[in-house]
C-alpha cells in the first residue's frame, strides 16, 4: 500500500550549526528519525536546553494541568510579531486572558451556525472558479485552498468576499509573507546569539506592514459602522462589541487589529493547508473519495448538511494527523520541574512537536498509514485521542476549532462531489513547514468534473 508522503530526517547527531541550517530549510526535516519512537528528548548546547516531549501524560501537564508553569515561549514572537503584534497567539498571563474573554464568546454556541451560511456561499465561488478549468488540467490545490479560506474568512468576519478589493489585496500580499516566514522563528527552538541568523527577510517585515495597514483599513470602516447602526452581525462586530464581564473593557483598535490579523492567519493559512492535503489524500486513494463523493450528493445548503458528513469528518481528522497545520508547539519552563526523572530547568524550551506525536510508533497503530476508519467508534484499534491535538487542548485551545471542523469537510465535500481529483505522477509533494505544513513545490492534481466519468 502507498504511504502518503513524509520528508526524510536528519542524522541522528549533527553540529549545532549544520542543524541551524537545516532548521532554517524545514523544521521537518531537520528532526531526527528517534523523534517517532522517543517519549522525550533533548536537545543540549553551551547556551540552552531543549525538550521534546511526546508522551501523553507529559503533555496534558504542560497544556492542561499546569499551563501557568509553562507560558508560551516569548521567542515566538520574534518571527511573528511584525504581523501579530500583541494578538492572542502570542500573549501569555492577564492580558491573554482578557483577550480570550472577549474572543471566545464569538465562536459559541449558535456562532459557528451563523457563519455557516459564508461557508457555503465561499464553496459556490469555489466550484465555480474550477469549473473554468478544462478537463483534465493539472491544477495547483495549495493555491486553490488558500483562496477559498480566505474567502471564508473574510465572509465570516467582515461579510466581504474575497473580491472585495481590500480583502483581496490582504490575501495577495499574505501570500508574499507565507512563503517568506516559517512559523517558527529559529529562535523559538533554539535561543541563539545574534550572531545566527534569523527566519525572517526584509520582505517579510515589508508584507506584514501592508497587511496590517490594509486590516486597518478594514477595522475603520467596521468602526463607523457600528458608530452608524449599520454594522453586520459577523464575527468581527460580536469581537469588537464584545465587553470582558471582569474589567468592563472592550478591545481598542490597536489591539483589534492585532487580533484580526491572527484571525486570518490562523482561520486562514490552517484551513488552506488541510484542504490542500486532504485533496491530495483523496487523488492518491481514489476508494476514499468515490465514498465521499456519494456521501456529499445529501448537501443541500444549510446547517443540517454538517450531521451529513460522517466520512468527510474522518477523512479529515486522519489528514490533520499525517499533516498538522502547525507542526510544533513551544512553551517556556516558569520554574524548575522533573520530566521523567530528569530535571527541566527553569526557563528551558518546552516543545510539543504534534507532527511527530500524530505519527508516534509507539502511540499509533500503523502511524504513517492514510487509514480514517481508525477514527470510527467501533474501530479494531482505537485512536489514542490523547496523542491527536491539531488544535491544541487545555485552556489555551484554539477558539475557532469548532469552525475549522465545519469549515474543512465541507469544502472537501463540495469540491468532490462535482470533481474527481487524481494524481499527476511526476509531481509527488514533499512536506515542508512554512508558516504551516505545505508541500515544498506545491500540490498538483488533474481536475475533471464528475459527471464526464
Amino acid at each position: 500500500m502507498t504511504l502518503p508522503p513524509k520528508p526524510a530526517s536528519r542524522p541522528d547527531h549533527v553540529s549545532l550549526w549544520r542543524y541551524a541550517k537545516l532548521f532554517r530549510q524545514d523544521i521537518l526535516s531537520a528532526q531526527p528519525e528517534r523523534l517517532y519512537r522517543a517519549r522525550m528528548a533533548e536537545f543540549r548546547t553551551p547556551f540552552f536546553r531543549s525538550f521534546l516531549i511526546n508522551q501523553p501524560d507529559l503533555i496534558q501537564n504542560v497544556l492542561q494541568t499546569s499551563p501557568q508553569n509553562f507560558p508560551k515561549s516569548d521567542r515566538i514572537s520574534e518571527g511573528l510579531r511584525p504581523l501579530l503584534g500583541d494578538a492572542v497567539f502570542v500573549t501569555n498571563g492577564p492580558r491573554w486572558r482578557g483577550q480570550r474573554a472577549l474572543i471566545d464568546p464569538a465562536f459559541q454556541g449558535g456562532r459557528v451556525r451563523a457563519s455557516f451560511p459564508a461557508m457555503w456561499a465561499a464553496a459556490d465561488a469555489m466550484v465555480a472558479r474550477l469549473a473554468a478549468h478544462a478537463p483534465g488540467e493539472t491544477v495547483e490545490v495549495e493555491t486553490e485552498a488558500s483562496h477559498v479560506a480566505a474567502d471564508v474568512i473574510f465572509r465570516a468576519l467582515f461579510s466581504v468576499p474575497i473580491e472585495d478589493e481590500t480583502a483581496r489585496a490582504v490575501f495577495q500580499t499574505f501570500q508574499i509573507y507565507q512563503r517568506a516566514q516559517p512559523l517558527l522563528n529559529l529562535a523559538a527552538l533554539l535561543p541563539l546569539p545574534r550572531v545566527f541568523p534569523r527566519l525572517y527577510q526584509r520582505r517579510t517585515r515589508q508584507s506584514a506592514r501592508q497587511i496590517r495597514a490594509l486590516i486597518t483599513q478594514l477595522v475603520e470602516a467596521r468602526r463607523a459602522q457600528l458608530d452608524a447602526g449599520t454594522a453586520p452581525d459577523d464575527l468581527v462586530t460580536k469581537i469588537m462589541t464584545a465587553v470582558d464581564p471582569a474589567t468592563g473593557q472592550r478591545f481598542d483598535a490597536a489591539e483589534m487589529i492585532d487580533q484580526v490579523a491572527i484571525f486570518f492567519l490562523a482561520g486562514h493559512e490552517t484551513s488552506a493547508s488541510a484542504l490542500a492535503w486532504a485533496l491530495y489524500l483523496m487523488a492518491l486513494y481514489p476508494d476514499w473519495q468515490d465514498r465521499l463523493a456519494a456521501e456529499a450528493q445529501a448537501l443541500c445548503g444549510t446547517f443540517s448538511d454538517v450531521s451529513k458528513l460522517t466520512l468527510s469528518r474522518d477523512v479529515f481528522r486522519e489528514t490533520l494527523r499525517l499533516y498538522p497545520p502547525v507542526p510544533m508547539m513551544v512553551r517556556e519552563a516558569k520554574q524548575a520541574v522533573r520530566f521523567r526523572n530528569r530535571l527541566v530547568p527553569r526557563g528551558a524550551q518546552i516543545v510539543i512537536s504534534l507532527w511527530h506525536l500524530h505519527r508516534h510508533q509507539r502511540l499509533w497503530h500503523n502511524p504513517d498509514a492514510f487509514d480514517p476508519d481508525r477514527w470510527r467508534s467501533d474501530a479494531a484499534q482505537p485512536c489514542p485521542k490523547e496523542a491527536f491535538l491539531p488544535f491544541s487542548s487545555g485552556e489555551r485551545v484554539c477558539p475557532g476549532a469548532g469552525f475549522a471542523m465545519i469549515e474543512g469537510p465541507l469544502l472537501l465535500s463540495r469540491i468532490l462531489r462535482d470533481f474527481r481529483v487524481s494524481c499527476d505522477p511526476g509531481r509527488r509533494p514533499v512536506p515542508v513547514a512554512h508558516l504551516t505544513v505545505r508541500s515544498k513545490s506545491g500540490i498538483w492534481l488533474k481536475l475533471a468534473p464528475r459527471e464526464v466519468l
